[in-house]
């Protein structure tokens, strides 16, 4: 199914919830519909996050509904017509969400263990013999996947720092080009009906610590051929409109979350280590400068490939605008530490 299909479905599935009797009320302060894209399939998702929103709705004494989306469009959308109020997104699908939504970040993941921040990858199937310069040759044999439209990692880094200083055109340089969750490409790779796909080092840790054969022999039969500069870790986004009275009830929630020695901080540890990251840090929307930046740069590269003076300019007034406010960083709001909210790329 393509991705404007699968937009277009989602968006009408969305306008049907809408027209149901209570959906979406803001009469019901108790309820927060919390959105999860699904990194693997739907049973292991529900199977890692059900603890966490259990604990949530204990501590903040709301009931708390997951909303599981097929694409990070769907949940943007959701957020937009009001149909969830918080969310776990990827940094380009974060930054829609605070430009289309009226989202807000207030908080963002951490390594479980090291330093924070992943890379965007490029896997081939092991023994292959596929090269990057072979991938890069665009001869039009390969058939190549990427992340969802709106993926940091899977589509727009790639394009950043790989494709776009090239001028390379996907469409145009493989057989095919596919789009589809990291887990579904990875798979497809490794079992050879994909001949390279984009990927993320935090994907591969998530299979790593399945245990399961199928995982463990999905990832001995890859191999990653490039490998990005380090990207931020992931935003979470509430919307900017949402109760001040359960915004603090959530942001309480999750920054101490996991915090401290305990044996109870440890079990909650031991469940955030299934979602792929350790307790969560406050932060705001300069987390997604760094995106921006990357935007900037790959809308930049496009208009000077294409020779397109009046989108380079607009490009390159955005970049500027990005690299000020770098420059020139807005205090936080009163009362919020912000800990390590954002990191340049490579760093």
């Amino acid at each position: 199914m393509s991705i404007r299909r699968t937009a277009v479905l989602a968006f009408v599935s969305l306008l049907l919830t809408a027209c149901q009797p209570g959906a979406g009320s803001s009469e019901d302060r108790t309820v927060v519909r919390f959105s999860i894209l699904p990194t693997e399939s739907l049973q292991s998702a529900q199977s890692a996050w059900t603890p966490f929103l259990a604990d949530m709705e204990k501590a903040t004494g709301l009931r708390i509904e997951p909303f599981y989306g097929t694409n990070y469009t769907a949940m943007i959308e959701a957020m937009r017509f009001r149909q969830t109020d918080v969310g776990w997104f990827a940094n380009q699908s974060g930054l829609e969400a605070v430009r289309r939504s009226g989202g807000e970040v207030f908080a963002r993941a951490t390594k479980p263990e090291g330093p924070d921040g992943y890379q965007a990858l490029i896997v081939v199937k092991k023994g292959s013999g596929l090269t990057l310069n072979r991938i890069l040759a665009c001869d039009r044999t390969l058939d190549f996947a990427m992340g969802d439209a709106k993926s940091t990692s899977g589509t727009l880094a790639p394009m950043t720092w790989l494709f776009g200083p090239r001028n390379i055109r996907p469409e145009t340089c493989f057989k095919t080009v596919r789009s589809a969750n990291h887990e579904a490409n990875l798979f497809a790779v490794s079992m050879g009906q994909l001949d390279a796909a984009t990927n993320n080092s935090q994907s591969l840790s998530r299979l790593a610590d399945q245990k399961t054969e199928a995982a463990q022999k999905a990832l001995a039969d890859i191999e990653v051929v490039w490998r990005s500069p380090t990207l931020p870790e992931d935003p979470m986004v509430w919307r900017r409109d949402l109760d001040p009275a359960i915004k603090a009830k959530i942001r309480s929630f999750m920054l101490s979350y996991g915090v401290g020695d305990t044996a109870e901080a440890q079990r909650q540890r031991r469940i955030l280590r299934t979602l792929q990251t350790g307790p969560f840090k406050a932060a705001d929307d300069r987390h997604l400068l760094v995106v921006r930046e990357m935007e900037a740069t790959a809308a930049l590269m496009d208009a000077r490939n294409r020779k397109d003076p009046d989108a380079e300019a607009k490009a390159r007034a955005s970049l500027d605008q990005v690299r000020s406010e770098q420059a020139n960083p807005v205090q936080p709001p009163k009362g919020v530490v912000l800990e390590g909210a954002s990191q340049p790329p490579g760093g």
